[in-house]
């Protein structure tokens, strides 16, 4: 929705937390537009001529922990009570956001019976969710409160449900939903299809080592590693804020790579954490059937065996990490990423040559690209580096390519059939619906 205000973010966000049939008592409305409206205000001003980036946590003072679980984590969450209350305005929210990086910590806001803001504490363990959010832990803990906003660029407010984000707004765009394009749709199969290498070596893998599992109950947790170490990739590109391009190619027509690699650890290092986990998984197994069946002990082989897999599992997921980081930083430099089918990097800093470009092209407002979803664009309202993707794009038609801007902004370009479509606002990160929580938890 473009020409949005704050007031537009309020409304949106009241209305989806009155479906969600929340236990907790909703604020006014009139509160919501007045707590958007400060964020939106402090996004544009400056401390210690830095921008505003911090986390609000919408919780009740009086009872910030209604339902807590039977059994509590170490790392969870706790809330730290300020000696008193502090009036929430731009000026305020901007001193204590040097204090509160939205990676670690979040502000405790509620208001009085006035309808006045106010902040009174801090909430610490943030880390943990970020994790979450990006992929680099398996499991995050419930969040405190009501909702959280998060501002993290110049007009920019993301509201976030637990794991669910509600909305975003963007300068004057509210954005209702992201789109899932990494699992659902033609980008989806484009990389699930990239996939085949990982998914050959572990089904050969399996079958020599473990004959008695079946290779198809673990594609899908080699479809997911896929998708989540790519989306990974992208999330860390966003950080640097320098905006940056991936390209995923058949050959090196209309290219002109100016640092030629052949990096492949990337790949190679998701195939050991394939197999780690898999050896972890099934001695794992082995050990609680042996407990089962009335065994009193494990015996040293079987326990030295559990043991190193989960070191090695550890050790492989520390090397995507860095291996991540290695080709994100890349794209700091002017050009092109560019990629084989299998995701192996073979050079950076790449120029793309191909000049002819598409009349029009279309902006699919759905994953799928469904025919209904696409909307006609000018190619040339775009900048240089979309407008060369796309001409790119055009020419070579099983092409991928991502186009990050400095915003942090993702699209993403392929030619189906005869259409350039791109897409735009992509989910990243592992958001989740209230539905896909509840089937988390039992998993």
């Amino acid at each position: 929705m473009a020409n949005s205000t704050p007031h537009d973010l309020a409304t949106l966000v009241h209305n989806k937390l009155r479906l969600t049939k929340v236990k907790a008592t909703l604020p006014d409305i009139k509160v919501m537009e007045d707590l958007f409206d400060c964020l939106y205000y402090a996004s544009m001003c400056k401390e210690e001529s830095e921008l505003i980036k911090v986390t609000v946590t919408f919780i009740d003072p009086e009872n910030p922990d209604p339902v807590p679980p039977r059994y509590i984590v170490a790392e969870r969450w706790s809330c730290i009570e300020f000696d008193h209350r502090i009036a929430m305005t731009t000026k305020s929210l901007s001193k204590l956001s040097k204090a509160a990086d939205p990676a670690s910590s979040s502000l405790a806001v509620y208001y009085d019976e006035q309808g006045s803001i106010f902040i009174w504490g801090m909430i610490d363990q943030a880390v943990h969710y970020q994790n979450f959010l990006n992929y680099e832990s398996e499991t995050g803990s419930e969040q405190p409160g009501l909702f959280q906003v998060s501002v993290s660029d110049i007009g920019t407010l993301n509201v976030l449900f637990d794991y669910e984000l509600l909305a975003t707004l963007k300068q004057n765009i509210l954005v209702k939903r992201y789109l899932d394009v990494l699992t659902i749709g033609p980008i989806s199969k484009i990389l699930k299809k990239n996939a085949d290498f990982l998914k050959f070596a572990v089904r050969e893998y399996i079958e020599q080592v473990h004959p008695s599992e079946l290779y198809a109950d673990w594609e899908n947790f080699l479809d997911g590693l896929w998708i989540q170490t790519f989306s990974r990739l992208l999330l860390r590109i966003q950080n640097y804020q320098h905006g940056g391009a991936l390209l995923i190619a058949d050959d090196s027509a209309d290219l002109d790579v100016k640092y030629k690699i052949h990096y492949e650890r990337l790949t190679l290092a998701m195939v050991s954490y394939a197999k780690a986990a898999i050896d972890n998984y099934v001695v794992q197994r082995v050990i609680e059937t042996d407990l089962q069946h009335g065994k009193r002990s494990v015996s040293k082989a079987l326990y030295l065996h559990e043991a190193s897999s989960f070191y090695h599992k550890n050790g492989t997921a520390d090397e995507i990490k860095g291996a991540i980081s290695f080709i994100a930083s890349q794209t700091c430099v002017d050009g092109v990423v560019l990629f084989n089918r299998s995701m192996v990097s073979n050079g950076f800093g790449a120029v793309l040559r191909a000049k002819k470009m598409p009349r029009k092209i279309y902006v699919s407002t759905t994953a799928t690209a469904a025919p209904k979803s696409l909307e006609v664009h000018d190619p040339k309202h775009y900048g240089t580096r979309h407008r060369s993707m796309i001409a790119y794009c055009w020419s070579h038609p099983s092409a991928l390519g991502l186009v990050i801007s400095q915003d942090g902004d993702i699209r993403a370009f392929s030619k189906i059939d005869d259409k350039l479509i791109m897409w735009e606002n992509i989910k990243t990160q592992q958001y989740m619906t209230g539905k896909s929580q509840k089937q988390n938890n039992k998993q």
